[in-house]
Order: structure tokens, then sequence, then C-alpha cells
């Protein structure tokens, strides 16, 4: 990969308790793939996809085409590895925080990741959108959806039911984090906030011999 073959580089964290299926969505995102074969993630792993991002314009009717590569971060739940996973919030631009709709554990537990989330990411109030997993087991369901609409409303964020078996509402989570993290940095970019973002905007050789911005949260 040459610097050349993208416009930015965003990188995405997906956290919450062990099992309520990280891995899974992120490879149903990725590779519009359901496996039910995998393994608990041990410390971070992470998943690739490139995907285009349409900016409108002032007027909302101009329109810029840019080619993200998106890195998917996959955290370990276990209370062991949160000494690690912790450490790549400040490197993250953007948050899936995840439950699984048939625990209500883990719904409760996302208070805690919050707290988490605000003590060690790059500002108290970082791009997260709230997913709820496991939609497609509704005779299981631990987690009523206005529990979960009131806690993110709450925290002012978006919220999504999605399913790693049927795909519902998978890419929607991650377009609306790309779309939070993406106005945010421009507003960073041309005179916005920019001492709340780690990371640092340069200017690359795009495509075609095109000047393109690239962002690097590193």
């Amino acid at each position: 990969m040459t610097t050349s073959d993208y416009d930015y580089l965003i990188k995405l964290l997906a956290l919450g308790d062990s099992g309520v299926g990280k891995t899974t969505f992120l490879h149903r995102y990725t590779d519009n793939k359901f496996n039910r074969k995998f393994t608990t993630t041990v410390g971070i792993d992470f998943r690739e996809k490139r995907v285009v991002y349409t900016e409108t314009g002032a007027d909302g009717r101009t329109e810029k085409n840019f080619k993200v590569h998106l890195q998917l971060w996959d955290t370990a739940g276990q209370e062991r590895f949160r000494s690690l996973t912790t450490a790549f919030f400040r490197d993250a631009m953007g948050f899936l925080l995840m439950f699984d709709l048939t625990d209500q554990q883990s719904f409760l537990n996302v208070r805690n990741w919050m707290s988490q989330l605000q003590a060690n990411a790059y500002c108290d109030s970082p791009d997260i959108v709230l997913v709820g997993t496991k939609a497609d087991l509704p005779y299981v369901r631990d987690v009523h959806m206005k529990q979960a609409k009131d806690l993110a409303d709450r925290y002012g964020i978006p919220y999504f039911e999605t399913s790693a078996l049927t795909g519902v509402e998978v890419d929607q989570a991650v377009s609306t984090l790309l779309d939070l993290v993406m106005k945010r940095m421009e507003q960073s970019t041309y005179g916005g906030r920019g001492s709340e973002l780690n990371g640092s905007v340069v200017t690359g050789q795009g495509l075609q011999g095109t000047h393109a911005r690239r962002w690097c949260a590193c």
C-alpha cells in the first residue's frame, strides 16, 4: 500500500464486553460474511477496508469523494486485557461501543466503558456509536430498545441494533461513525477544534498527481 492509494487513514476501535460479537460484527462489515467459528480475541486484532466517503459542500449540492482506508481495531473484552486495550484508545478516532441485546449485564457495563473512554480517549467527548448486537435473536432478547435508546440519548450518541448473522444495520453503524469522524476532522482542519484530536493532517501525493489531504491519528 503506497501513500497514493487513499486520501485518509481512519482508525476505528470496537469495544465492549467479551462475547458481545465484536469480531463477527467487524468480519461482516469487511468481508460481508458471518463466521460462527471465531475464538475469543486475545489482546488486539484488526481488520481493514477501503471505502469512498462523499462530502457534501456547504451549499448542499456540490459533492467531493475521498478514498478512505479504514483500520477497524478489535479489542479483547476481558478484564485482564483492559490495560492493553485502553492503551489504544488515544490512537482511535472513533469508537463502536457494543453490547449484546441478549445479555443485560453487557448493557449495564456500557457505562463503565463510557467512563474508560472519557478518561483515555483523545478528548472528553469522542465520536461514539452505540451498537446492540445479535438483533436476530428476538426470543432471547434481554435489553429493550427503549432502554438502549434512552441511554444513547443520555450520552448524545447514535444507536443501532445490528446482526452479524443477517448483516442488518452493520454498514449503517460504521458509516454513521465514519461520518462523525470526517465532520469533526473537517472542523479541525479548517479552524475548528484541532486541540481535541490526536493526530495531524499531512499533504500527500494523491492519484493522478493531484494533491490529497491525509489524516493520520498515529
